[in-house]
């Protein structure tokens, strides 16, 4: 850079909504709550397990749009939170793999 050449800063402002949102999900003995919910692509979703839920549970994703990667948590009793951001729209279909009535949807737009 030659001397005395100015110095170009540019600034991007970024609205803190475009931040993303947090959704919470609590689990239950044998639910998910709420067991369907939708959301805007960005959101995070924090699945928390009360102080004693009286069973173990996880969150294991069985089927989402073509292209997201798997995630499966930690199995857990109590005092445990797991999250994940939804980045594709989509149709997003959560189970716990101990409990088969324990199911939830989640429909991600943009």
């Amino acid at each position: 850079m030659a001397a005395g050449a100015a110095l170009t800063l540019t600034l991007v402002l970024v609205p803190a909504s475009s931040a993303g949102t947090t959704r919470t999900v609590t689990i239950g003995d044998n639910f998910y709550s709420p067991a369907k919910m939708t959301v805007k692509v960005g959101t995070t979703v924090r699945w928390r397990w009360p102080q004693d839920t009286g069973d173990s549970h996880d969150v294991k994703l069985r089927s989402a749009p073509k292209g997201v990667r798997r995630f499966h948590s930690e199995e857990a009793g109590s005092a445990y939170s797991f999250k994940r951001k939804l980045t594709v729209a989509g149709t997003y279909r959560i189970v716990c793999t101990l409990h088969d009535e324990m199911r939830q949807t989640i429909t991600v737009k943009r």
